[in-house]
C-alpha cells in the first residue's frame, strides 16, 4: 500500500472535550417546572454546517436560545482519527446521544474507464487488489474506510489494497483523470459536478437505498454487503448526569423528527439517519469495531489493540 498520510485531518477529535465554535441553543424537555438548556457545538470546522443546521432546526422546533449542557456535533472522521492516533474512542470520552445525518459516498471512474460498471471494477479489485490503484481523502478517512469495506465485502485481500490519500477531492480527481488511479471514492456532493459534466462515471453509491434523482445502483444492489455513510452525531460530555442525558436525547429526537431538520438535510444533500439513546450507543460500539477492523487490515493500527470496553472504561451509558 502506498502511504501518503495526513493525520492532521483528525485533530478535531479533541474538540469533543474542548468544545470549539460554540453556538448556544437550549432544549425544552427538562423536569417539571423548568426547561433544560443546551449549547450545540461543532466538534471542529468539518462539522460547522451540520452543527448550524441542527441548531437552526432546534430553534424552529421551539427551543429557546441560552446556555446549558454542552452537546457536541461530530462524526466518523473523529472516530477514525482516534483509532489512528491510538486515542480513546468517542465511547470513552463522551456520552452518545443521537445519530443525526450522513453524507453518501460514491465510487467513480474516469469516463473512458474500461470498467463499465461496478461488476467490472469489483472483479478486477478481487483478482488484483494490488494492481487496482485507488484514490480518495486522507489515509484512514471515510473514503479509505469505504474501499476497505468494499474489498472485504468482495473477498479481496484488504492488506494488498493500493490506496493513495489526498487532502482534497480536487486532488483526488486530478489523480483519477491523470491515470494515477483506476477509481476514486468521495462524498457525492463533491463529485456530482464532474459526474454531470461527463468527466467521470459513477459506479455505485454507499447508501442502503438509491439517492433520489441519481440513477446509480447501491453497493448492496451491486452484490457487496456494505451500507456506509460519513455520519454525524450528537454527543454529551463524558460525565453527563442521567437526567441531562435523557433531556438531551429527547431534544435530539424532537429535532431529527422535525420538518425543519428534514428540509435542512434535503438542501445539503445529507441523508437523515436518526438513532438515539441506548440503540445509538450499541450501534456506535459496532461502528468502532468495524472501523478498527478495517484500519487493522490496512496495517494502520495495532492488531493487538483492545476491543471496545462497552461502558467499563468511560461514561458507562
Amino acid at each position: 500500500m502506498r502511504r501518503r498520510r495526513f493525520v492532521a485531518w483528525g485533530l478535531g477529535v479533541a474538540a469533543i472535550a474542548a468544545g470549539c465554535g460554540t453556538g448556544h441553543v437550549p432544549g425544552g424537555g427538562g423536569g417539571a417546572g423548568r426547561r433544560a438548556e443546551f449549547s450545540i457545538n461543532p466538534g471542529g470546522r468539518r462539522w460547522d454546517r451540520v452543527g448550524q443546521a441542527f441548531a437552526g432546526a432546534a430553534r424552529t422546533s421551539g427551543y429557546e436560545t441560552g446556555t446549558g449542557t454542552r452537546v457536541t456535533v461530530t462524526g466518523l472522521p473523529a472516530l477514525a482519527a482516534a483509532e489512528l492516533n491510538n486515542a480513546e474512542t468517542l465511547l470513552d470520552t463522551s456520552t452518545p446521544l443521537s445519530r443525526l445525518a450522513g453524507d453518501v459516498e460514491v465510487v467513480v471512474v474516469p469516463a473512458n474507464s474500461r470498467f463499465k460498471d461496478f461488476a467490472d471494477f469489483g472483479a478486477h479489485l478481487l483478482a488484483w487488489p494490488g494492481q487496482t490503484p485507488l484514490a480518495g481523502g486522507p489515509e484512514g478517512a471515510p473514503d479509505h474506510l469505504l474501499f476497505g469495506l468494499i474489498a472485504k465485502g468482495l473477498g479481496a485481500d484488504t492488506r494488498q489494497v493500493d490506496y493513495t490519500g489526498y487532502p482534497s477531492s480536487q486532488e483526488a480527481m486530478i489523480a483519477l483523470l491523470s491515470g494515477k488511479a483506476a477509481a476514486a471514492a468521495g462524498l457525492l456532493p463533491d463529485w456530482r459536478g464532474s459526474i454531470g459534466q461527463g468527466r467521470v462515471r459513477a459506479l455505485a453509491v454507499s447508501s442502503a437505498v438509491r439517492v433520489p434523482d441519481f440513477d446509480v445502483p447501491t453497493l448492496l444492489e451491486s452484490g457487496v454487503r456494505v451500507d456506509f455513510a460519513d455520519w454525524t452525531a450528537a454527543f454529551g460530555p463524558d460525565d453527563m448526569p442521567e437526567e441531562s442525558r435523557a433531556s438531551a436525547i429527547r431534544m435530539c429526537e424532537d429535532v431529527t423528527a422535525s420538518p425543519g431538520w428534514r428540509a435542512a438535510c434535503r438542501a445539503a444533500g445529507w441523508i437523515s439517519i436518526p438513532l438515539s439513546g441506548d440503540d445509538f450507543a450499541r450501534w456506535l460500539g459496532s461502528e468502532v469495531e468495524r472501523t478498527r477492523a478495517v484500519l487493522r487490515d490496512f496495517g494502520l493500527v495495532d492488531a493487538t489493540k483492545a476491543t471496545t470496553c462497552w461502558g467499563s472504561c468511560g461514561n458507562g451509558h
